[in-house]
């Protein structure tokens, strides 16, 4: 309306939600959802993706400690949870995010008393900013898995 103030408008909107001649919005627009793969040959046998960007959350399927450089377990759980770790930031990277963007993680471990030799490799990757933390006690796909870590993320810049 005239004489009205004009108030700037914040978030994400298409040209489809501009104002319109009485200066109201339409609904705000969502980028579309987006899936990121390791190219891991379970993600198609299983079906699902390594992560799912939503708007400005990131999921993270949960990560083990297998090197698909070498397509090798490691043995034992420090390893494990050091080649874990960079499997979680790889599938971050690729979703424009990075440690410091987790809010949320979980760890899956097979036997609970290996969970203390995995905090220094822990602690080196979420030190920063520490997120929310479950560990649990749980079966793993193979025998030969120690750690699987899970994480969510928001990355506010997007």
């Amino acid at each position: 309306m005239a004489g009205d103030a004009v108030v700037p408008v914040t978030g994400r909107h298409s040209a489809a939600d501009a104002p319109d001649d009485n200066g109201a919005l339409g609904r705000p627009v969502v980028p579309p959802r987006r899936h990121i793969s390791s190219g891991s040959v379970f993600e198609k046998q299983i079906g699902y993706a390594r992560a799912v960007v939503d708007g400005e959350w990131v999921f993270l399927s949960g990560c083990t400690g297998f090197d698909y450089a070498t397509m090798t377990m490691p043995d034992g759980v420090e390893a494990q949870t050091e080649q874990a770790l960079r499997n979680v930031g790889s599938a971050l990277a690729a979703a424009g995010a990075s440690f410091a963007d987790v809010v949320r993680v979980r760890y899956l471990l097979p036997d609970r008393a290996d969970f203390p030799a995995s905090w220094p490799a822990l602690r080196a990757a979420f030190g920063d900013a520490p997120p929310a933390a479950t560990m649990m006690q749980c079966g793993l796909m193979d025998e030969k898995m120690l750690i699987e870590i899970e994480v969510t993320a928001r990355v506010s810049h997007r």
